[in-house]
């Protein structure tokens, strides 16, 4: 066998044991790696149904582990992904380089290189992947005990040797498993006051409770008159808002009305006081203009008629909604909670005051994600700063009680990523691992066990929060939010899926060979008659934060790339920039 240091010589020498085991490895190795190419099971299905997988019932497998994901590209960064760790190699359009700790394609299944850590590095933290090792349970030839999960202890590296990782979902593949993975129930129900309901999501249809106008109104302030003029008329402040009197008015008579007073009954129609001469010494009412039956009138039930629906169920309650529940009758509006989200940052070079020194860098996406995740409609928690603290990291997944977790950085399988290996302790579900998005590749999707799994319990369907493991680079780490995060969160808040439309492109945008790239762009209003198109921007490199701080959407650019005067699929923010940027700054 060939490994990635070199021929590897398997012991017993020269001899033909030595090279009889070689090759039963090198056998099962490759049969491995066809079997997950060919879309075997990554990790059995447990309860409710793997989001995302596909086959008939009973049959295991993992969402997008099929042949047609292969086209996704080579996943993985050099070790790690924090910021600044990888080294670019000028490869990849953003610089990075498109091979790291995803399979080598350059390799044949069954090398050392195939889709195992990079060289040196060996299996992560905690041995085989969790994918590889259910892998092996699925075809009976992992018979090792499952590790403790009631002991708090970090998980330790194994001898084993690396095994071959499923390619990773292609984008839109792991945004459809994200999508279905926030679906998977009936979102909850309450009822909050319209003083509080600003934000939340409709759970139920809005009907109206009466109808709107409940009465005949005056459109205008003016004269209600009735039958043909002119029209007698007495003196007096006519009929208000809120005191008009049931009383039908006289044939040939008319009275003074105010702007949303009650009509009376038998009125013909309102003038405007403009369109309107009083004569006051006969005490008649003439019409400067024609008047038509009806005119400035608002008829009961013109805006509505009672139990017709006024919006429908996932509706975001804007101060509008709140306007018009309250002039339907409401007092309080079925909504559906929001979906609480707690923030993990990790990494022990980061600064949370001061400028980086010394090797430390600012925390960037500590700030970021709580403003971001409450665009999004959660409620967050203050983020919580582990560091690179296995144990810590683990007490924290094993004590959340939020809806969904948001960790940022050790995604990888550099030394001190442990995301990994702690979610394998704990017997959380990977229903994403590894995306061919760039920049973000190393995102993951997982269901976490209810609490009582956790502490050996018989396994059961999985009750526990979401996860959504964020690279530790801020462009990175927003990739990740937009591709699993916001699609989980629509989902889990019973919000509607965002609108995928495309775009023009001014600018040709470089591709990945194999990967979906995200890009900041900004929307530009069309030139003398020209369509309105995107601009892509500067400083898109996966550390950093300048141009999708300048951004009002990412252009989903397919592998390849795409030439100036193409459409692209368009990702909104969930805000417009405060500010006019120009395209000489960022463009």
């Amino acid at each position: 066998m060939t490994g990635p240091d070199g021929p590897h010589r398997e012991p017993g020498g020269d001899g033909g044991d030595g090279r009889d085991l070689a090759r039963e490895e090198e056998e099962r190795a490759v049969e491995q790696a066809l079997a997950l190419v060919g879309g075997t099971t990554l990790r059995p299905s447990r309860g409710r149904g793997t989001p995302g997988a596909s086959g008939s019932p009973g049959t295991p497998s993992a969402p997008g582990a099929s042949a047609g994901d292969v086209s996704g590209g080579p996943s993985g960064s050099p070790g790690s992904d924090r910021p600044g760790s990888s080294t670019p190699t000028g490869n990849g359009p953003d610089g990075s380089a498109p091979a790291g700790n995803g399979p080598d394609r350059s390799a044949p299944p069954g090398s050392a290189r195939a889709g195992g850590s990079p060289s040196g590095n060996g299996p992560r933290a905690g041995g085989r992947s969790t994918g590889a090792r259910a892998a092996a349970q699925a075809s009976g030839s992992d018979q090792r005990p499952r590790p403790d999960r009631s002991s708090s202890e970090a998980p330790t590296p194994t001898a084993e040797p690396a095994t071959p990782k499923a390619p990773p979902l292609s984008w839109d593949r792991a945004r459809a498993v994200a999508t279905r993975a926030g679906r998977t129930g009936p979102p909850a129900t309450i009822r909050l006051p319209l003083d509080r309901a600003l934000g939340h999501v409709l759970a139920e249809p809005l009907g109206a409770l009466t109808d709107l106008p409940s009465f005949d109104t005056s459109a205008m302030d003016g004269w209600a008159v009735a039958g043909p003029g002119p029209w007698a008329y007495e003196a007096g402040a006519g009929l208000l808002a809120g005191r008009g009197p049931e009383t039908p008015l006289p044939d040939g008579t008319a009275v003074r009305i105010a702007t949303g007073a009650r009509v009376p009954p038998d009125t013909t129609a309102v003038i405007r006081s403009e369109h309107a001469h009083p004569d006051e010494a006969k005490g008649l009412l003439h019409a400067r203009r024609s008047v038509v039956t009806g005119q400035d009138i608002r008829p009961r039930g013109q805006e509505c008629r009672s139990g017709e629906q006024l919006v429908p169920a996932g509706t975001v309650v804007t101060p509008a909604v709140l306007g018009l529940a309250a002039a339907a009758g409401y007092d309080a509006v079925p909504a559906v909670p929001r979906p609480r989200v707690d923030i993990l940052v990790l990494g022990d070079e980061l600064l949370t005051a001061g400028l980086p020194h010394d090797g430390l860098i600012r925390d960037a996406l500590g700030p970021m994600l709580g403003p971001w995740l409450r665009a999004l409609g959660a409620e967050v928690a203050g983020p919580v700063r582990l560091g690179d603290d296995a144990g810590a990291l683990r007490d924290a997944l094993a004590s959340s009680t939020a809806d969904l977790i948001v960790t940022t950085g050790g995604t990888a399988s550099g030394p001190v990523d442990h995301v990994h290996p702690v979610l394998d302790a704990l017997g959380a579900e990977l229903l994403v691992d590894g995306v061919a998005v760039r920049p973000g590749h190393p995102m993951l999707l997982a269901r976490m066990p209810a609490p009582g799994q956790m502490k050996g319990q018989p396994e059961g369907p999985p009750e526990g929060p979401y996860l959504v493991g964020l690279p530790g680079n801020p462009l990175a780490a927003v990739s990740g939010l937009l591709t699993l995060a916001e699609p989980l969160l629509a989902g889990i808040a019973g919000r509607p899926a965002q609108d995928a439309y495309r775009a023009l492109v001014h600018a040709e945008v470089h591709g990945h060979p194999h990967d979906t790239r995200l890009v900041p762009v900004v929307h530009r209003a069309g030139r003398a008659g020209g369509r309105d198109h995107v601009a892509p921007l500067r400083y898109n490199g996966p550390a950093m934060l300048r141009g999708i701080a300048a951004a009002d959407g990412l252009a989903v650019v397919p592998p390849g790339g795409v030439r100036s005067g193409t459409e692209v699929e368009i990702l909104d923010l969930p805000w417009a920039p405060a500010t006019p940027w120009t395209e000489g700054c960022f463009t």
